[in-house]
């Protein structure tokens, strides 16, 4: 009965990280929405900024709430060290997209993630992700270079010079994941994890998000666009989020959220008109299938 009470219980941490990847996916596309009801782009760098201060705001009131955030001496440095990884994601991910461009600037932060969410996770708790999960990584980062690879290329973008604050992102997001995932094991509820990690997160963001005003977001369309980027892929889809961290380690939530790069594919086709090459459905199919290995393998060892 314990087995299937695990079993049952690691199956919905999966269908949580899968849930909160499906919403991260929708992130590009209703950015675009809103860029293309303007007629110009929104500014990224207030968007990312805006995103993290409202929807930190909007973690730590409701941890407050649902009975305090939890602050503890022991899970302080967790705290501020996530909240420092947050930052270094917002900032390090739309530089090195406007760097490096889209597709490959999206490839390198999100591909090196969760690589860097397994060496933090060795060297935080001396946990060593299994081989399995060192596989359905490499297949699903090859999955995200097809997936790339089948996509207009960007000839005018500097990816040498996008790569460096891209990877920087890829390392704020191991740094808030494996960060998170202590401060949880610790006793702090999912809420409060996240509402004091986004919520330092928040105020590092705030003179950015100062400087770089109003970027947009003085619209009809950019206020709608922040409303929804707040309540939905960053509020909602980090609780859950954080609800798969109480259960599966970081590494592994870390690479099943590789299925983020696929529902944005999708929804730019079908949204936004855009063209899904062969090749990126190769990808697509790529990255499915090595999801569905880690996914098998966790539930199996559960």
């Amino acid at each position: 009965m314990a087995d299937l009470s695990r079993t049952s219980t690691h199956r919905g941490s999966v269908l949580a990280v899968v849930a909160a990847a499906v919403l991260f996916g929708t992130t590009g596309t209703a950015q675009a929405l809103a860029s293309e009801s303007l007629g110009y782009d929104l500014d990224p760098l207030a968007v990312g900024s805006a995103r993290v201060v409202l929807a930190g705001l909007i973690l730590a009131v409701f941890a407050y709430a649902r009975g305090g955030l939890g602050f503890t001496r022991s899970t302080s440095q967790s705290a501020l060290t996530g909240g420092f990884g947050v930052a270094a994601y917002q900032l390090g991910f739309f530089t090195g997209v406007q760097a490096a461009g889209v597709a490959a600037g999206t490839m390198i932060a999100l591909g090196s993630g969760p690589a860097f969410t397994g060496v933090l996770q060795y060297l935080v708790d001396r946990r060593m992700p299994g081989p399995l999960w060192f596989l359905s990584t490499l297949v699903a980062v090859a999955g995200m270079t097809l997936i790339v690879a089948g996509q207009p290329g960007d000839g005018s973008a500097n990816v040498l010079a996008g790569a460096v604050p891209a990877l920087i992102a890829g390392l704020g997001y191991a740094i808030y994941t494996v960060a998170g995932a202590h401060m949880i094991t610790a006793g702090v509820s999912t809420q409060g994890a996240m509402g004091q990690m986004f919520g330092i997160g928040g105020i590092l963001l705030l003179p950015i998000l100062i400087w770089q005003w109003p970027g947009g977001l003085d619209t009809g369309a950019g206020t709608t666009a922040v409303v929804y980027l707040v309540v939905v892929p960053t509020v909602l889809a980090y609780l859950l989020f954080a609800a798969a961290l109480r259960h599966l380690n970081p590494a592994t939530v870390a690479t099943l959220t590789l299925l983020e790069p696929v529902v944005a594919a999708i929804l730019g086709a079908v949204v936004l008109g855009e063209t899904i090459t062969t090749v990126a459905m190769l990808g697509m199919a790529t990255v499915l299938a090595a999801l569905g290995l880690l996914t098998a393998a966790t539930l199996r060892n559960s």
